[in-house]
């Protein structure tokens, strides 16, 4: 395909944070005609295999913008654990990799600067945060304090608890979702929650 057709053919991608090269494939546009976009500055290349658009809509809030691209390279990948605290605003550790759950039977090459977690469950607690118009995905208040609770430091995951407790309105900690997820993961948290009830 000449490359004057093909980023018509990309169009219907062109509108999203990002897309792969395999979304362009399944368009008839090639891979090399993907780096002569690059190339002349029509795309951006933002991982192998991953491009985005000029246009596209991109994050302007330096706190999360990498952290956005990371969730769009990897498919199926859910923001977790110290990734996912930072984003609530229930730690005080400035996370030096991003966390990114995903399911066991994925496969993912390692990539710089993520932390790959491998869950049985990648769906349980599953919900989306909204920055500048780009969804991504994330797991929620309770699951990520379930998670911390299984599988980072007591210290870390007890803090992140207490913190929680102390919101109010709609970003209150769900206690009765809590103890659900605990229960559903196995973990038992009961102690901590009265520790730091009374």
């Amino acid at each position: 395909m000449k490359p004057q057709s093909a980023l018509k053919a990309l169009k219907p991608l062109l509108k999203a944070p990002s897309f792969t090269s395999k979304e362009a494939r399944a368009l008839g546009v090639s891979a090399a005609t993907l780096s002569h976009y690059v190339n002349v500055g029509a795309l951006e290349r933002l991982a192998r295999g991953v491009y985005r658009h000029t246009s596209a809509p991109v994050v302007n809030d330096l706190r999360w913008e990498d952290l956005v691209n990371v969730t769009q390279t990897i498919k199926g990948g859910v923001v977790c654990l110290v990734s996912a605290l930072a984003v609530y605003g229930v730690t005080e550790d400035i996370p030096r990799e991003y966390w990114i759950a995903i399911g066991n039977d994925t496969s993912h090459k390692r990539t710089p600067l993520v932390r790959l977690v491998r869950m049985r469950d990648v769906t349980l607690g599953r919900t989306t945060f909204t920055i500048e118009g780009i969804k991504v995905p994330i797991f929620d208040l309770e699951r990520t304090i379930v998670d911390s609770f299984r599988l980072l430091d007591k210290e870390t995951a007890i803090k992140a608890l207490k913190m929680a407790m102390k919101r109010k309105g709609a970003e209150k900690l769900g206690l009765k979702k809590l103890e659900d997820y605990a229960k559903k993961l196995k973990v038992n948290i009961a102690p901590y929650i009265l520790s730091v009830t009374t």
